[in-house]
């Protein structure tokens, strides 16, 4: 019996440790040649002196293991070392099939006390390292399209975050580059739905190290042997969604964002109308604005906003 994935070639970024690692494993164990891309820099911040150690390890794992991997050791935020990726991947194995964006780094900070630098270094890596990979993923794909005259295919799975969804005060530039993450996601499954492929978003909660910090105060099962469970915060909990995204078993999911963790995974609907407004004149006035949305408005629970903090209380039942 055949596996999903058997035939299929995949990039996965940020691939040496952690999400990206738990991913090209079960993108492997279903039966992809892989391309482990990691820049590896120690620091979860973007800092220290980057290594190819960290790719080449899970690289020679999955060949350990029977399949096929080759390590890339670039970084996805430079525009051509992005290129040379997406070649990497067409050289080796004859295509590319799937996309999986993880590349990542924290520099948190509240917006009062943000350095330019802060804000730019995290944008660039997570939003334009995201744009980078899908920009030459997508000429490749549109490329083959065209020249078969048919659609081929394409699979991408982005990387967002529940910061995003609920608004994390002291990460305004993770929280902007992961909700700009979403816009790249809908606008491209859009774009390239007609050359046969598709493209969605997760926001995972995993334990790793950029979160080592966040959920230090959330207990591992014990080690002792009484209980032989997984951590609900492992980054395998995550691994099996992107590899269903992956699959020909998802080919109608489309343009989605899922949260994923410890067991669970959920929908997220896109937002809705709440309320509509209309000018009884040519053009609203002051006055009526103030007639209309100041009631609208002061009945709504205190600190409530767009953000929807209720996705940080989604669980496993």
């Amino acid at each position: 019996m055949s596996l999903p994935l058997e035939g299929r070639s995949a990039i996965v970024t940020g691939a040496g440790r952690g999400l990206g690692r738990a991913e090209a494993l079960e993108l492997a164990r279903l039966g992809a040649a892989v391309v482990v891309n990691d820049f590896g820099q120690p620091g979860r911040d973007g800092s220290g002196d980057a290594s190819a150690t960290p790719a080449e390890e899970v690289a020679a794992g999955i060949r350990a293991a029977g399949g096929r991997a080759v390590a890339h050791t670039g970084d996805v935020a430079d525009h051509q070392q992005a290129r040379e990726l997406v070649e990497l991947a067409v050289a080796e194995f004859g295509q590319l099939d799937i996309l999986v964006n993880n590349a990542g780094i924290l520099r948190d900070r509240m917006v009062f006390s943000m350095s330019e630098d802060e804000w730019d270094s995290v944008i660039r890596v997570h939003l334009k390292g995201h744009f980078n990979t899908t920009h030459f993923a997508a000429a490749h794909w549109r490329a083959r399209s065209k020249a078969a005259d048919a659609p081929v295919y394409g699979r991408i799975v982005n990387t967002s975050s529940e910061a995003f969804l609920a608004g994390s005060a002291g990460q305004p530039n993770y929280a902007a580059a992961k909700g700009g993450i979403v816009g790249l996601t809908t606008s491209t499954a859009l774009a390239l739905a007609k050359y046969g492929v598709t493209a969605n978003v997760i926001c995972p909660r995993a334990r790793t190290r950029m979160t080592a910090d966040v959920f230090a105060g959330f207990q591992e099962p014990a080690g002792d042997g009484s209980e032989d469970r997984l951590d609900p915060l492992a980054p395998e909990h995550v691994a099996p969604l992107v590899g269903y995204l992956a699959s020909p078993a998802a080919a109608h999911v489309n343009g989605q964002l899922l949260v994923v963790h410890g067991g669970m995974v959920a929908v997220v609907e896109r937002p809705r109308v709440a309320a509509k407004f209309d000018t009884k004149q040519d053009a609203f006035t002051y006055d009526e604005l103030d007639a209309l949305l100041t009631p609208h408005y002061a009945d709504r629970p205190a600190g409530e906003t767009f953000a929807a903090a209720e996705v940080l209380g989604l669980k496993h039942e």
